[in-house]
C-alpha cells in the first residue's frame, strides 16, 4: 500500500487514496468510490444522508404514504378470495367442510349421517360419525373474518371482486394503503358483527360484501368531505340496496352493518384535526374495534 505524497489530500474516508475532487456540501475530499452525485457536482455519503433526511416525504391526503400502486392492495385481497373460493369448489362447493368452517354463524352444529342435528359439542364429538361445526357463541371467532374471504357461488364472487376492483384502488389513492386497509377489514367485521346479532343463528352467511359496502360508504365520505358530487355513487348504492331486499340469499345485516362501518371509519379518518392526524385516527380507529369487539361478547354472551 503506497502512501500518497504529503500535501496531497486524501479521501477522509480512505486515507490512502490522493484526490482532488471535494464534496459540494461539506467540501471534505472525497475519491471516486465515495463520490454521489448531486443536483451540483458531487457529494459524500453522509451529506447524502442528511439531505435526504431534511426533504419532506410526500403524504396522502389524510396521513400515511401515499401508495405508488394504489390497484396492488385490491389485487391481493381478490387474489386471497378467488384462492379461498377454488379451496372450497375443490373441496365440495356447497358441500364443502371447509367452507362450514369459514362461514360465519351464531351458533354450531352437528353433522353426521341423519344430516344436521342442534346438540352440543361434547353429545356431537361422542357420536362415531360426527363432526362438530362451531359457531361463534362456541368458539369460532375466526369466522367474523374468514367469512370475508369465503363465497361458494360463482356469481358472488364475481360481484364481489368486480365492486373490489373498482372501488378499492379509488379509496386507496385517496387514504393510502394501510388506511385502505382499515376501512376494507374494520367495515368488513362491522358487518360481521351485525349478521352475529341479526341473523339466524343457525344459518351460514359468506361474502366480501360487507367490507364492499364499507367501501361505499366510506367514499360517500370523502365526497362529502373534498366538495364533490356523490350523486353516481349513492345511485350505486341504492341499487344495490334494492338487489339486497329483492334477490334471494341476501345478507342485509352484512350489507348495512358494513355500510355503516366504512362511513363511520372514514368519518374518523378524514376529519381528524391535521396538527395530531395520526394519534386521532389511530384512537378514533381503536374506539370502533373496540366497540365492535364488546359487541362481539355481549351476544356470545346471550347466546350462552
Amino acid at each position: 500500500m503506497s502512501t500518497p505524497p504529503v500535501g496531497v489530500p486524501t479521501c477522509y474516508r480512505h486515507s490512502d487514496r490522493e484526490t482532488w475532487i471535494h464534496c459540494q456540501r461539506c467540501e471534505r475530499p472525497i475519491c471516486p468510490d465515495c463520490m454521489r452525485e448531486a443536483s451540483v457536482g458531487f457529494q459524500c455519503p453522509e451529506c447524502v444522508a442528511e439531505g435526504r433526511k431534511s426533504v419532506r416525504q410526500p403524504t396522502a391526503a389524510y396521513g400515511g404514504t401515499p401508495s405508488s400502486n394504489p390497484a396492488l392492495t385490491s389485487l391481493v385481497l381478490i387474489g386471497i378470495n378467488v384462492v379461498v373460493w377454488i379451496a372450497i369448489t375443490a373441496s365440495g362447493g356447497n358441500g364443502s367442510r371447509l367452507g362450514e368452517w369459514l362461514a360465519l354463524r351464531a351458533r354450531g352444529f352437528c353433522l353426521d349421517g341423519d344430516g344436521i342435528l342442534v346438540t352440543t359439542e361434547a353429545a356431537c364429538k361422542a357420536g362415531v360419525s360426527s363432526t362438530w361445526v362451531p359457531g361463534v357463541s362456541d368458539g369460532g371467532y375466526w369466522e367474523l373474518l374468514t367469512s370475508m374471504f369465503t363465497h361458494v357461488q360463482p356469481l358472488h364472487l364475481g360481484f364481489n371482486m368486480l365492486a373490489l376492483w373498482f372501488l378499492g384502488p379509488q379509496l386507496e389513492r385517496v387514504l393510502g394503503r394501510t388506511r385502505f386497509l382499515a376501512v376494507y377489514l374494520l367495515s368488513g367485521l362491522a358487518g360481521s358483527v351485525t349478521v352475529y346479532w341479526l341473523s339466524s343463528e343457525f344459518g351460514g352467511t359468506v361474502g366480501a360484501s360487507g367490507a364492499v359496502f364499507g367501501m361505499m360508504g366510506a367514499l360517500v365520505v370523502v365526497a362529502y368531505k373534498i366538495g364533490a358530487n356523490p350523486q353516481e355513487l349513492l345511485v350505486w348504492i341504492g341499487i344495490n340496496v334494492v338487489l339486497t331486499f329483492t334477490l334471494s340469499n341476501v345478507s342485509w345485516q352484512g350489507h348495512f352493518g358494513g355500510l355503516a362501518g366504512g362511513a363511520a371509519i372514514a368519518a374518523v379518518l378524514v376529519f381528524a384535526p391535521k396538527e395530531r392526524r395520526t394519534a386521532v385516527q389511530a384512537a378514533g380507529l381503536c374506539v370502533i374495534g373496540a366497540v365492535l369487539v364488546a359487541a362481539t361478547v355481549l351476544r356470545t354472551l346471550t347466546l350462552t
